[in-house]
């Protein structure tokens, strides 16, 4: 089977530098190969949140990856909700999912627990599961922090396959080498999210040039002047090292030797990530809301073809109907989608 990869994008808040160094950008460099990559907006409503302000995120999540070159004729993008196998395959792999396993994982310790947490954020996990073994992935870049997620994903498939063969693909994890984990500007023990209490040290993709510098010429540094790479003892600089080397495409270590003051590599650092951002930005404000659109719907529909197959499959060996039954009579008149008649005079 040839290598599949998946990616998805979580619509609950701005996506920022560490999105794109980390997934965004190795997804466009490795679009030769068979890629998935969906805005994952179903898992935005785990926990309390504003209908329009997802709504305006997912179409912002969309945008910018069409911007950042996720090319929807080379790639298969498209918005989760759009596509029903993933609540089907979701319930049915909860039936192959124990209350113990899930209730280990880690987002649930972190932010859930009390007697208002949503029922989703329990679940989600298997969610995800769904989401990757839908579309036969082999392949599935996260960060460490993820890893425990597609652990899960093929204990399930592995489980399945035990009792009713060899019917789903196992997918294995994959991390990227480099920028696997971007810390925050004003607090580098912290990971730089898009959902981080303060922003004073998130570089959002959209941020314009100024407050990307300001930013940036803020970043929190280190005891003494010395420019070295040392994560460890000097995890402020460290920072900025790695930020300017994957931007630049050179190695930490070896820009660390060019530099006698921490504010010419903060300002080498500015210069390096607005050059970097400048043509997606632009790219994206040249998009209206109906190319956006017309890629995810087109993306959905060419991700139908393998999910529904996929789902059919599992409920096949489920002992479920290979196909939807119907009994060709029409639908009684009160369910018909006929639009509604005004009340005549009384």
């Amino acid at each position: 089977m040839s290598t599949r990869r998946i990616s998805g994008f979580k619509p609950t808040g701005p996506l920022q530098l560490g999105n794109y160094l980390g997934a965004i950008r190795p997804t466009v460099q490795g679009q030769d190969r068979p890629t998935v990559v969906f805005v994952a907006d179903l898992h935005a409503l785990t926990v309390p949140h504003d209908p329009e302000r997802l709504r305006e995120l997912t179409r912002q999540v969309a945008g910018l990856l069409l911007a950042a070159g996720v090319d929807p004729d080379r790639t298969v993008l498209y918005r989760q909700s759009d596509l029903p196998a993933h609540t089907e395959l979701h319930y049915l792999l909860e039936c192959a999912a124990g209350y113990g396993e899930v209730h280990r994982m880690i987002q649930f310790k972190e932010k859930g627990g009390g007697s208002g947490t949503r029922l989703s954020l329990l679940t989600y996990p298997v969610l995800m599961a769904a989401d990757i073994l839908l579309h036969d992935i082999t392949e599935v870049p996260v960060g460490r922090d993820q890893r425990q997620h597609v652990e899960l994903t093929r204990d399930l498939a592995l489980r399945f396959n035990e009792r009713h063969g060899p019917v789903l693909t196992v997918p294995q994890a994959v991390h990227p080498q480099v920028a696997a984990r971007v810390a925050d500007l004003a607090d580098p023990a912290a990971k730089m999210g898009k959902t981080n209490a303060s922003t004073n040290g998130v570089l959002f993709l959209l941020d314009p040039p100024d407050v990307l510098r300001r930013k940036i010429m803020r970043a929190v540094t280190d005891a003494g002047t010395e420019v070295t790479y040392d994560p460890e003892r000097k995890p402020g600089v460290s920072n900025l090292l790695d930020l300017l080397a994957t931007c630049t495409a050179r190695e930490p270590s070896q820009i660390a030797t060019n530099y006698q003051s921490y504010g010419q590599l903060k300002s080498d650092v500015a210069d390096a990530v607005i050059a970097l951002l400048e043509p997606i930005q632009r790219r994206y404000y040249e998009l209206t809301d109906a190319d956006i659109e017309q890629s995810l719907v087109q993306g959905a529909e060419a991700a139908a073809v393998r999910a529904d197959a996929t789902v059919l499959r599992v409920k096949e060996a489920m002992g479920l109907a290979k196909k939807p039954v119907t009994s060709g009579r029409p639908a009684p008149a009160d369910i018909r989608a006929t639009p509604p008649t005004a009340p005549g005079p009384r």
